[in-house]
């Protein structure tokens, strides 16, 4: 395989997502691991200019592309376009994700389903769509962004908590087909990472979550996004199928 890795990166805009952009571009800057990017995002044009101006400078070529990831046509469409600019696909990063947190009594349908859709329909979405590719050429790598909750649960987050308890059991079924193509299928789970959805939190709140953290402190994105970079270089070739949990110690 060429040194020079394509990657697709869903929900490319903010939080983890971007912070996984700019880490393949950083990578690809130091010459640890060569990425050309292609980016999904769902609403934010001028984020995505933001990002493409700011990593252009880097001589990766990074291409955005707007999309509602939940929907397998769109999904198509894109990863076809996205393949012709890069040249081909290697690494797929599933990060697109939303919240519509409430207790279940007070849950609609759409919330539900909704969460459902953007979280875990994206994964199967892209991952079916690149796969035929990765099969062809013997080489892929898969990285899914579950989460803390989906190994634990959590209170008025039922939605949420399934949609990403899918992506983990989503995650180990691919790992088994896809093993034997070279093509490896991991997940990482963050816990509290300070991103859009945890600012929301009041100050109290925060709090008492960094209480119950041994580290004493929230993550960053590129906390989570490092690790990414890890799964998608040669030294993670013989791991497959794996959980990484990122949350200062919470869940042990």
């Amino acid at each position: 395989m060429t040194s020079n890795k394509r990657a697709i990166v869903t929900g490319g805009t903010r939080g983890i997502g971007r912070a996984i952009v700019k880490e393949l571009a950083a990578r690809s800057c130091c010459g640890v691991l060569f990425s050309d990017v292609a980016f999904i995002y769902n609403s934010c044009d001028e984020c995505a200019e933001e990002i493409i101006q700011e990593i252009s400078v880097s001589g990766t070529q990074i291409y955005a592309f707007k999309a509602d990831v939940s929907n397998y046509e769109q999904t198509e469409d894109t990863v076809k376009a996205a393949i012709e600019k890069l040249g081909g696909v290697d690494i797929l990063i599933n990060n697109a994700g939303i919240t519509r947190d409430n207790l279940l009594l007070r849950m609609s349908e759409n919330d539900f389903d909704d969460v459902i859709n953007a979280n875990l329909k994206s994964v199967f979405n892209y991952t079916k769509a690149v796969i035929r590719p990765m099969i062809k050429q013997r080489y892929g790598r898969i990285i899914n962004i579950a989460s803390v909750v989906g190994l634990i649960g959590n209170a008025g987050q039922s939605n949420y908590v399934a949609s990403k308890a899918g992506v983990i059991g989503f995650t180990k079924a691919m790992a088994r087909e896809l093993a034997s193509r070279n093509i490896t299928v991991n997940a990482v789970a963050p816990g509290f990472i300070q991103t859009d959805m945890t600012n929301k939190l009041t100050d109290e709140q925060k709090q008492a979550i960094t209480q119950n953290i041994p580290m004493g402190r929230l993550g960053k994105p590129e906390d989570v996004a490092k690790v990414v970079g890890f799964l998608c270089s040669e030294e993670a070739d013989y791991i497959t199928g794996q959980i990484i949990v990122v949350d200062g110690g919470m869940t042990m």
